[in-house]
């Protein structure tokens, strides 16, 4: 198979590869990149456990192509902490025990950074809402709201 080149930035740095077009891009970034914290979960966008931040808004890597990636900037986790500090949704999930396994964490989290990018003061329905297409299976999303509301509010104090 014939394979096509792809020019992408992600987290802020510019990369470039040679890829299979049905290469998708949770692959990219995982197998070529070596950027592990997006995880593999279900490969049919069930899980969300993938998801990353595609010029600002979330999708599930797992039904993305590489070569649609192309010329965009991509956000994983990797790319949240700035400085050495965490992301205040990194804090709120650790602070508010917001993960128990850590499967599902990077994936929530990444939809949890387009939800307040969009509504700074969501409500706790807004927050089940935002989330609702990203599973976890141990926590039962309680602690997860929290660790939501708690960046929310750490995010307006930093304004």
């Amino acid at each position: 198979m014939s394979k096509t080149s792809v020019r992408l930035s992600i987290n802020g740095q510019e990369h470039s590869a040679q890829v299979e077009p049905r290469l998708l891009l949770v692959h990219l970034i995982r197998d070529v990149l070596g950027l592990t914290g997006t995880h593999i979960g279900c490969d049919t966008t069930n899980c969300g456990a993938c998801t990353v931040l595609l010029n600002g808004r979330s999708v599930k890597s797992c039904t993305v192509f590489a070569v649609q990636a192309n010329g965009k900037e991509v956000r994983t986790i990797e790319g949240l902490a700035q400085n050495g500090k965490h992301h205040p949704l990194q804090e709120g999930f650790k602070e508010e025990h917001g993960l128990q396994c850590g499967f599902c964490t990077p994936g929530m989290i990444m939809r949890s950074v387009e939800l307040l990018e969009k509504n700074p003061d969501p409500t706790e329905e807004e927050i089940r809402w935002g989330i609702s297409g990203n599973l976890c299976r141990c926590t039962g999303y309680v602690n997860i709201v929290k660790a939501v509301q708690y960046a929310a509010a750490r995010m307006k104090e930093s304004e």
